[in-house]
């Protein structure tokens, strides 16, 4: 029996608003019924599609015409929990890009208002679903304990990116909104519980509000002795040197992403680059009787890894199975809160300057 495709209605159109559009278009299990947006981008996202989707200015309008299944929501972290919280309410699965909500509270509401109407939550962790940062994560746990992990991104932003970042700034920073999925990863890669966590930033512009910052980095204690450190930068200020770091270390050796193409210069603002992982340099730290190395390094190659439109489109399959399997997504949802919870830790210590213990 052919299952009713799902009435999803695409809030938010810009970067990864359009990916996701693109996903429901193109698969069967998905009907988009609307596309909402404040401003154009509705219209240029649906000049793409093919046309034909009905536009909204308004959520609520939206929701009371189209009465979907499901809402994709991509729209500046201040509404997720609101626009969220309204769909489960109105008997809708929710798919929300990260940060799942602006705040620890409201990302607990969230999930609390899933669990009470027994609706799907998925939250966007597009790493988690990219074959190449899966293959990252499982070799390094044979890398030994405790893990020194060492990630960043920093975007170097003009036009319609620096625009974007200093809308994001208006309710969160870097490290936040940048900062959970890298967080995910390293409690992934240690399996551990965060115990302690400590964090830096600096305000390079006038043009975000006062008590932002628009530079962070932060570091992680693991419970198992392992550590890690995650840094973000935007704007047009920020250096392109060494913006793509993504490295772990144990007693049993280290693994790289050596992205040659996507860490190279004029990269760092795009959203193709952030995910490319391109090959990863696996090194093996055993010496043999003269203390040489007694392993060459290998070369892991992923240059046929799946583009970012691929990777949201393997994101929506997963959102669809869960829906139509009926798969338990507590795990799923905890995590997305448990990252959160640690970012917004970091936040507090950058503007508190001292360490937060978890």
């Amino acid at each position: 029996m052919t299952q009713k495709p799902i009435k999803i209605l695409v809030v938010g159109c810009g970067n990864m608003g359009a990916s996701h559009a693109l996903a429901y278009h193109q698969l069967n299990g998905f009907e988009i019924v609307g596309l909402v947006s404040g401003g154009k981008t509705k219209e240029v996202l649906n000049e793409k599609l093919g046309g034909g989707y009905p536009l909204f200015d308004d959520y609520y309008a939206a929701m009371d015409a189209t009465k979907p299944d499901a809402v994709s929501i991509s729209t500046y972290p201040d509404t997720h929990e609101t626009f969220a919280v309204e769909a489960f309410e109105r008997g809708c699965h929710v798919f929300v890009e990260k940060p799942l909500a602006d705040t620890v509270e409201g990302a607990r509401r969230v999930v609390n208002a899933a669990k009470k109407n027994h609706k799907k939550l998925v939250v966007g962790y597009i790493l988690r679903h990219h074959p190449s940062w899966m293959k990252f994560i499982s070799v390094s746990q044979e890398l030994g304990k405790p893990l020194v992990m060492r990630m960043n991104l920093n975007q170097q932003s003009e036009g319609k990116m620096w625009t974007l970042h200093r809308n994001l700034m208006k309710s969160l920073s870097p490290i936040v909104d940048c900062g959970v999925h890298y967080i995910d990863v390293m409690c992934q890669m240690t399996r551990s519980k965060p115990v302690q966590v400590y964090a830096i930033g600096a305000r390079l512009t006038e043009e975000i509000p006062e008590g932002n910052y628009n530079y962070g980095n932060l570091q992680i204690r693991f419970e198992d002795g392992s550590v890690g450190w995650y840094e973000a930068g935007w704007g047009p200020m920020v250096s392109e040197t060494a913006f793509f770091v993504k490295d772990v270390f144990g007693p049993n050796g280290s693994v790289s992403i050596v992205a040659k193409e996507a860490g190279g210069s004029g990269k760092s603002d795009s959203i193709e680059a952030h995910t490319k992982t391109e090959s990863l340099l696996h090194h093996r730290s055993e010496l043999d009787a003269n203390e040489a190395f007694a392993h060459e390094d290998e070369w892991i190659d992923l240059r046929d890894e799946p583009d970012h439109n691929a990777l949201c489109q393997r994101e929506q399959e997963y959102f669809l199975e869960a829906i139509h399997q009926d798969t338990d997504l507590n795990d799923h949802m905890e995590d997305a809160v448990n990252s959160l919870r640690i970012a917004f830790a970091c936040d507090e210590s950058v503007r508190t300057g001292k360490v937060v213990h978890l």
